[in-house]
């Protein structure tokens, strides 16, 4: 299929101004967060710091709104196509940064290059059979089995041009070499890199021929990824940026005092749990033990879970903003199960008599692998949780790092430990099923951030009957059985929801969403 090029020659200055006018006045917005994207590639990394920054300047047929409600972006509709799948009616007059005309053609590309092996976001598409393109506007996505969730499920599923990434050599994503869209981006949103230097500055302007009306006057953005919270604080108090997410908690009752600026508050839809490497043959870090992994044992799991003091974590650390979490999802999320909100008891005697039963009773060494800058006070909470365990005789080796380095660690399995926040991309408790529980799986696409190699088969016998069934209480008790094998086997030790803290001068305007994601588009300099 021939791609038409859609020329920007001849369009008048006042157009081209259009999209930069849309407020009184225009201006420069400075903002930083502690972790710098490590791509510009939207398949290459499924992670909220790389897929957030990018929706600002990839886009996906359909998009969330200021509300977390789906809503039609590069396609203007979309119908069930009976029990076999979904139809997409794309968006007439769309072009990329390049001027390239958006087809179905390049929808089509961009599903063979997000659920090819070598893409980080492959998971999202193992309900998909094919993908028919119907004519230059029109595409179908056929199912399994019906799939309801479908469009919930792609919404951070980003369109790339295929010619400019066959030009680029950049037809597949690349998690651990770079290529060129690791550093460069043509996507159709409503901003355009303009200058990337990772790890120090990424400079964004409005894209002219941005077919949605933008909602800001920004002229140019520039993020700074500032590590360390004392410097990106004393940056935003004097002056050198507008907006800075995440604050230290600590910090929150003086800012709230401080003339000229705003603290933004909120909860995220990202829940913090502790994962275990369930499938090694023995533990990689440990001092004491060798040949064999006492985590493969639910009563040593089971120990480490109530050795934590969650309430403590939440007051101390989080300084009381946050909230205990029994499962994979708040119960804000689709699918939470109210049949299984309680938390075992924090209970370091029963730690002490599980490690005991299972054969460890003077406890045992391990490593406990952390990030540093990817989450709220992670590495501090972290140390808080190796204290807790310490004195039920686990005694964790804590390595932190930062996350552009924690990823890969993880993915080489070099960890007995880790920590882990989740978001579900979907808003539904099926998500982190499917991506966190179920058993790994390439050809299937399932279990993508599953480090630990978690399995059970009736997990893996309920998922697809929970992606496919249509009655809500059928599918309710589903959830309700996965969530209890869950708990029942500690799968994973969920903590806490993670609290949304963000600070600006307070002439800023902007939406805070739930998905932690900073949308541009929706920023005003006043």
């Amino acid at each position: 299929m021939n791609k038409k090029v859609t020329l920007l020659a001849g369009v008048s200055l006042a157009i081209l101004l259009s999209g930069y006018t849309s407020a009184a006045h225009a201006e420069t917005f400075k903002w930083a967060g502690t972790t710098d994207p490590q791509t510009m590639d939207p398949h290459a990394t499924n992670s909220a710091p790389v897929l957030g920054f990018l929706n600002n300047v990839y886009e996906g047929l359909v998009r969330r709104n200021k509300e977390m409600k789906i809503e039609p972006a590069l396609a203007e509709s979309w119908e069930q196509l009976g029990a076999d799948g979904w139809r997409f009616k794309l968006r007439s007059g769309v072009t990329f940064h390049d001027g390239s005309a958006l087809t179905a053609d390049d929808v089509l590309f961009s599903y063979e290059r997000a659920s090819s092996e070598e893409s980080d976001v492959r998971s999202w598409f193992a309900p998909v059979k094919s993908v028919e393109v119907v004519d230059d506007l029109t595409i179908d996505f056929l199912t399994n089995a019906p799939n309801p969730l479908f469009p919930d499920s792609i919404a951070n599923f980003m369109i790339m041009d295929r010619d400019w990434s066959a030009n680029n050599a950049a037809e597949r994503p690349s998690k651990e070499a770079e290529n060129y869209a690791t550093r460069n981006a043509n996507g159709t949103g409503a901003f355009t890199i303009t200058a990337r230097d990772p790890g120090v500055k990424t400079t964004l302007k409005p894209f002219a021929n941005w077919w949605d009306e933008l909602e800001s006057n920004i002229t140019e953005a520039i993020f700074t990824p500032i590590g360390q919270s004392a410097t990106g604080m004393a940056a935003l108090l004097s002056g050198e940026i507008d907006f800075i997410s995440p604050i230290p908690l600590q910090d929150v009752p003086r800012m709230k005092e401080r003339d000229g600026f705003r603290v933004h508050e909120g909860v995220e839809a990202r829940v913090l749990m502790f994962g275990f490497a369930h499938q090694a043959d023995s533990l990689k870090f440990s001092d004491d033990v060798s040949g064999k992994n006492p985590f493969q044992d639910v009563r040593v799991r089971q120990a480490a879970y109530q050795a934590i003091d969650v309430d403590a974590l939440v007051s101390k650390v989080m300084r009381g903003n946050a909230q205990p979490a029994a499962q994979l999802v708040s119960d804000a999320m689709r699918g939470y199960s109210a049949a299984n909100a309680s938390r075992l008891d924090y209970d370091p005697d029963a730690s002490k008599q599980l490690l005991a039963d299972a054969g460890y009773p003077d406890g045992f060494s391990f490593g406990l692998q952390c990030p540093n800058d990817r989450y709220i006070n992670d590495e501090s909470i972290c140390k808080a949780a190796a204290s807790m365990f310490a004195k039920v005789g686990l005694n964790a080796k804590l390595t932190s790092m930062p996350v552009r380095n924690y990823w890969p660690e993880l993915r080489e399995d070099k960890f007995d430990m880790y920590l882990l926040g989740w978001s579900p991309g979907t808003f539904d408790a099926e998500h982190p099923i499917r991506f966190l529980v179920a058993t790994p799986n390439k050809e299937k696409k399932l279990g993508s951030w599953n480090f630990g190699d978690y399995s059970n088969a009736r997990v893996d016998e309920l998922l697809p009957a929970i992606q496919t069934e249509l009655d809500d209480a059928k599918r309710q008790a589903m959830i309700d059985e996965v969530t209890k094998v869950m708990q029942d086997e500690v799968a994973y030790i969920p903590m806490y929801v993670q609290p949304l803290i963000w600070a600006s001068k307070d002439n800023i305007e902007l939406t805070q969403r739930t998905d932690n994601f900073f949308i541009l588009r929706w920023v005003t300099v006043n």
